[in-house]
């Protein structure tokens, strides 16, 4: 996920922030190769944790988090140039704490007996979104 992730930042012009505990160990050579030649088309910035991560964006961006608890969908949403779209884990989603830090809770619109998408499906999908809604797209 966070090769495709990082191939989508760089393909998209979006910087990549990695919340650390990762659900993996970063092994620069390993994350390159998943990455392949995309990773130095990316800015990617780790953060130690969540309190580092919420320290390093400040107060005056707003935090939107893709989630299934989200009650309105990626595309009634109105996203703002400086948002800074959040996605928990896979297999957990976002901590309690992460939904409380978020002024946006939405989801990706999907049929109802299937739980979740992919998180660099879900990923490409909002960003993408994002972007068309807000003039950011690549031309």
């Amino acid at each position: 996920n966070v090769g495709a992730v990082l191939r989508l930042g760089a393909c998209l012009g979006v910087p990549v922030d990695l919340i650390e505990p990762l659900g993996f160990a970063w092994d620069d050579a390993r994350v390159r190769r998943t990455a392949m030649d995309y990773i130095d088309r990316v800015a990617i910035t780790r953060h130690a944790d969540w309190a580092a991560f919420h320290a390093s964006i400040g107060t005056a961006r707003r935090l939107v988090l893709l989630t299934t608890k989200g009650s309105n969908s990626a595309h009634d949403f109105t996203f703002r140039p400086d948002d800074v779209l959040l996605f928990g884990k896979e297999s957990a989603g976002a901590p309690p704490h992460v939904h409380a830090a978020c002024e946006g809770r939405i989801r990706l619109p999907m049929r109802v007996e299937v739980r979740s998408l992919n998180l660099a499906m879900s990923a490409g999908l909002a960003v993408g979104e994002a972007l068309r809604q807000t003039g950011g797209l690549p031309r």
